[in-house]
């Protein structure tokens, strides 16, 4: 009978200290979340969209029509807007009222992430504009990001 209740005892123990451990673990873990939901994510178009000088920089610099430089048309057409769209977005800038093609490009696109755009950044050899957005993205866009969460 002794024997029977020393390894209750025993059986016991274990349990409190696998449950400690448990808790300990899930206590880690749980902070480790905390910490990651501080950092911010990736950014979206729509993010950077919503940054008045950010988006005023890239309408002057991608609403160029320089020959020999990529700007707007080819991000748009790269990411599959047709010949007619693109050409629609170019009518509007000559009207009465001017439309940034640049703006509405972005718009149309405003849920792809960033880093897209700076992919096509590179693709296009358009350095100013890539390190407009990488700055962006690392000194402008964690502490928005704060702001609003």
């Amino acid at each position: 009978m002794l024997h029977v209740h020393v390894q209750k005892k025993r059986d016991q123990s274990n349990l409190l200290s696998f449950r400690e451990n448990v808790y300990y673990d899930f206590g880690k873990e749980h902070k480790a979340c905390k910490e990651c939901l501080c950092s911010a994510p990736p950014p979206k178009i729509s993010d950077l969209m919503n940054d008045e000088d950010l988006l005023y920089t890239l309408r002057l610099k991608l609403d160029a029509t320089h020959c020999t430089v990529k700007n707007w048309k080819n991000f748009a057409s790269r990411w599959g807007m047709s010949y007619d769209e693109l050409t629609l977005l170019e009518q509007r800038t000559h009207g009465p009222t001017y439309h940034s093609p640049t703006q509405e490009f972005l718009l149309r696109y405003n849920q792809k992430p960033v880093t897209e755009l700076t992919a096509l950044c590179q693709l296009y050899q358009r350095i100013d504009v890539l390190r407009l957005l990488q700055r962006w993205m690392e000194n402008d866009w964690p502490s928005r990001w704060q702001q609003a969460h």
